[in-house]
């Protein structure tokens, strides 16, 4: 397994490879001081299986650096580190397609529940992320509790799609389908989800527990 530690600090690299390497897995870590060394070793073929990027890097302000990433290297899972936990800040990620959150106070523990959960397919948000969302109302808990029975095969592609970030002119390429026709998958992805946005339908699939690898074996609507 291939993971990018995409950090300025050297101090703080060292940190989380030695966490990576404490996992018991077998990983491979490439460390990289600026995002476009990163981007460089990917364009040369290297094979990530996730990026761990640090959101303040030299030369990109702000939420640049994941933007930049994830318009040049879409199919790269990204874990974001940072130290500035605002919950809008967090949602921001989420909404550009970054597969998870952990700020860069959060303990050992939390790194490890949010590496293993983004490299099964899901989605991690930090518990103080969580902790300001409404709680889910009881419509919503039985309809997350159902979602694989209420969405065809090609819907839960198009989810895949919104959690990996693609807008939906991207998802239409990708699937071969019509935007008009994305378009109407989203929205009824949205009410089988009971959220208003898709940016709330990757915190609902968060807080449900659900993983790309459970939409990919769910089992057939119910028609």
């Amino acid at each position: 397994m291939n993971i990018l530690v995409v950090d300025d600090h050297p101090l703080y690299r060292i940190g989380v490879v030695a966490t990576l390497q404490d996992t018991g897995q077998d990983v491979q870590v490439i460390e990289c001081p600026v995002v476009d060394a990163a981007l460089a070793r990917l364009d040369a073929g290297l094979h990530a299986d996730l990026m761990i990027l640090d959101l303040q890097m030299p030369g990109y302000s702000g939420l640049d650096s994941l933007t930049e990433v994830r318009k040049r290297r879409p199919e790269v899972p990204v874990l974001v580190l940072s130290a500035n936990d605002d919950p809008a800040v967090v949602r921001d990620c989420i909404d550009l397609g970054a597969f998870g959150f952990v700020p860069k106070s959060a303990p050992s523990e939390q790194f490890h529940a949010a590496l293993s959960l983004v490299l099964s397919g899901g989605v991690y948000l930090p518990p103080t992320s969580l902790s300001v969302a409404a709680p889910a109302t009881k419509a919503q808990q039985d309809a997350w509790a159902k979602l694989g029975a209420r969405l065809t095969d090609r819907q839960r592609q198009v989810l895949i799609g919104i959690v990996q970030g693609k807008p939906n002119k991207v998802i239409a390429r990708d699937l071969g389908l019509s935007d008009t026709t994305v378009k109407s998958h989203v929205a009824h992805i949205l009410d089988a989800l009971v959220v208003s946005n898709r940016t709330e339908a990757v915190y609902a699939l968060a807080r449900a527990g659900l993983s790309l690898r459970d939409l990919e074996t769910a089992p057939p609507p119910v028609h």
